[in-house]
């Protein structure tokens, strides 16, 4: 592993969450179930692990069971600049912002760079951007 990989704790909304960012990222989904993990402290049904796989971000989510306090995002982001081509970036923003909010539009700064915020439908801060024109 050469860099860190979030991994949310949702309330019984991973496997929803795991979909929707597959879906928006272009990534494969895996999901391990409580039951598949022999746990008894939760649903069967309840995603003991899940995670993104064969695509360009890496994420980890579960559900969380008993007293666990779920995800609450306040003062992080997960930050996408510059890591894919700008079109790429441009619809991953309008994906994430499916359901959500979007805090600042994809626009360009004054420093030539463009980027923009969104609270996805998960709660999950998000800033996307790149560098320079989508021309080149």
């Amino acid at each position: 592993m050469t860099a860190p990989t979030p991994y949310l704790h949702l309330p019984g909304t991973a496997r929803d969450a795991l979909s929707f960012y597959g879906a928006v990222f272009g990534c494969g989904v895996t999901v391990h179930s409580f039951a598949d993990f022999g746990r008894t402290d939760g649903p069967a049904e309840a995603v003991a692990h899940g995670q993104l796989v064969d695509g360009p971000v890496a994420l980890n989510a579960a559900d969380v069971a008993g007293d666990q306090a779920p995800l609450r995002c306040e003062g992080l982001m997960f930050s996408l600049l510059g890591t894919a081509d700008p079109a790429t970036l441009r619809s991953w923003f309008t994906g994430l912002a499916a359901g959500g909010r979007v805090v600042e539009d994809l626009q360009q700064r004054p420093w030539g760079a463009s980027d923009g915020q969104v609270v996805d439908r998960f709660g999950v801060h998000w800033l996307v951007g790149f560098e320079g024109t989508e021309d080149g």
